[in-house]
């Protein structure tokens, strides 16, 4: 039975619909919603201090910004009776999916995908993809 459910937002509509999704599972299993978030890694490195102020500021927004994200999550699932787990670290989506939903013990993970095909989806890449192709456990994925 389903005790974890990872959800996987990055704020957009598509991951408001998988949060939705993930919530109406939750609650008649009773399960727990962990609510991922990604930070960016700070793309721009530079010799010495100089870059620490700009680095410094680009976490701060970023995290705010995460924040907000899984704050909806938080909300949603409290509404719904939901218990919730917030998960907020920095790497690359698809890492940070894994290992959250490895550390947390979820059984299914639940997220969006934009559907890019052909070319898009070669230059763009999908963290959707990348999860499915990685992952041992059930995926979810609401369009």
């Amino acid at each position: 039975m389903t005790q974890r459910i990872l959800v996987a937002t990055d704020g957009s509509e598509l991951s408001q619909r998988a949060i939705a999704a993930a919530i109406g599972l939750a609650r008649p299993l009773r399960a727990t919603v962990v609510g991922c978030a990604a930070l960016p890694v700070y793309p721009y490195h530079g010799v010495g201090g100089e870059g620490a102020p700009a680095e410094l500021a680009f976490q701060a927004q970023a995290a705010a910004q995460a924040n907000r994200h899984l704050d909806y999550v938080e909300q949603a699932a409290a509404q719904a009776g939901v218990p919730f787990v917030r998960v907020l670290r920095e790497g690359h989506p698809d890492d940070i999916i894994m290992q959250a939903a490895d550390t947390e013990g979820c059984e299914l993970i639940v997220m969006a995908s934009h559907g890019r095909r052909g070319v898009a989806s070669l230059l763009l890449g999908s963290e959707t993809q990348k999860v499915l192709a990685r992952s041992t456990r059930a995926v979810l994925v609401v369009r």
